[in-house]
């Protein structure tokens, strides 16, 4: 970036900053009013933008705490696109390293789970995996398949409770988070990004599969975790949610 661009976005999103040298509004005259105004507006635009991407980030932290917390973000990751909506993707990295909030340990967690339901809800439509698909593969073949995920599914490894996190703080009458890791889904059926819970086996299985592993290592690893894992319910989940796209088996 030219150095002089580099100090206008800096003095622009930072008030302690001062106005770059060579603005003026005309015949010589600063344009400190006006480019504070500018500047003012600027911010308050980022800020909005995160408050609308982060709504239980900001319901944890408090209105006071996230006014605070999202311009000190804004200068440390100015927009690097016109488009908004992706806004605020650094923000988990942010706050892992962020100092003053070490002691609250799975804000990074919320952060990267508000950040993937954003990206599944922006992310490319696709014709999702036919459930007869499964029926029409021999087992032995099935065992050595792999499959691939919808742009719309994510996977969110979490060592906090953090399903229930995410629903106590936006669902009415939910229950408090219990004491236990939990992973979760994000799927995009239709129009809306839906988060669901998922146990360590199930989690297990999930990463083996987006690590390109065949089925039969998938579910040796599921089992691994838990020696009871039965793929039915998950498997069943990840059709209806459309999450699946291909079924790839060896001859293919």
């Amino acid at each position: 970036m030219h150095s002089g661009q580099s100090e206008f976005r800096t003095a622009l999103l930072d008030p302690a900053q001062p106005v770059p040298n060579g603005l003026t509004i005309g015949q010589g005259k600063p344009i400190t009013k006006r480019f504070a105004v500018y500047r003012n507006n600027v911010t308050v635009a980022l800020v909005d933008a995160l408050k609308a991407s982060f709504p239980v980030l900001r319901k944890l932290l408090g209105d006071k705490n996230f006014d605070q917390l999202a311009p000190t973000f804004a200068r440390a990751h100015p927009p690097s696109t016109p488009l908004m909506m992706h806004y605020g993707a650094e923000m988990p990295a942010f706050l892992a390293a962020f100092q003053p909030l070490q002691h609250i340990g799975y804000l990074a967690d919320v952060a990267r789970l508000e950040v993937a339901m954003r990206a599944s809800y922006h992310a490319a439509d696709t014709t999702p995996l036919p459930a007869d698909a499964f029926g029409a593969v021999q087992p032995e073949a099935l065992l050595a398949a792999t499959l691939t995920f919808a742009p719309t599914m994510h996977l969110i490894r979490s060592d906090w409770p953090l399903y229930d996190i995410w629903r106590f703080n936006m669902e009415e009458s939910a229950p408090k988070p219990r004491a236990e890791a939990q992973s979760v889904l994000i799927t995009r059926p239709e129009f809306d990004p839906i988060p669901h819970p998922l146990d360590p086996a199930e989690t297990a299985w999930i990463s083996a599969i987006l690590n390109g592993d065949a089925i039969e290592a998938a579910q040796d690893a599921a089992v691994a975790r838990a020696p009871d894992f039965d793929l039915s319910p998950l498997l069943t989940l990840l059709v209806q949610q459309g999450a699946l796209t291909h079924l790839n088996t060896p001859k293919d």
